[in-house]
């Protein structure tokens, strides 16, 4: 699976659209506490949003193969991703807190971080293409 997505406008101040499936189309627009308005969506929501969804995801699947899939019926889980300066770079930084409810087994919960792509992709990096159009 691959999906699309296209960002047009002012960045963060801008729309970004997915052409697949049921696509989603959004406005974005700065928060408050970095000087904007915050009448729209930002990319720190957007990847806080699909960091949960896909731990759970991962979770549920270890579980699964653990024969533990009842463990993670009532399980939740919750991001936050902080934007701000990098330390000994230039740019900006992201530093993510998960927290998992609802679930007290330690080893389950790392082995669904370490089957989680997105956990996987910021602990060990991740192939990043950058080309014309």
């Amino acid at each position: 699976y691959t999906a699309h997505a296209t960002a047009r406008g002012q960045g963060r101040n801008g729309q970004v659209k997915s052409d697949d499936d049921a696509g989603l189309e959004l406005r974005l627009a700065m928060p408050k506490s970095l000087g904007g308005k915050g009448d729209g969506q930002n990319p720190e929501q957007l990847f806080a949003m699909g960091y949960a969804a896909c731990f759970l995801s991962a979770l549920q699947l270890v579980a699964g193969q653990k024969g533990k899939s009842e463990m993670t019926r009532n399980a939740v889980i919750h991001t936050q991703v902080h934007i701000g300066q990098p330390k000994d770079m230039e740019g900006f930084g992201l530093e993510i807190d998960v927290q998992v409810e609802g679930i007290e087994d330690d080893d389950l919960i790392e082995a669904g971080h370490r089957a989680c792509p997105y956990s996987r992709a910021l602990k060990h990096g991740a192939v990043v293409n950058v080309s014309k159009k």
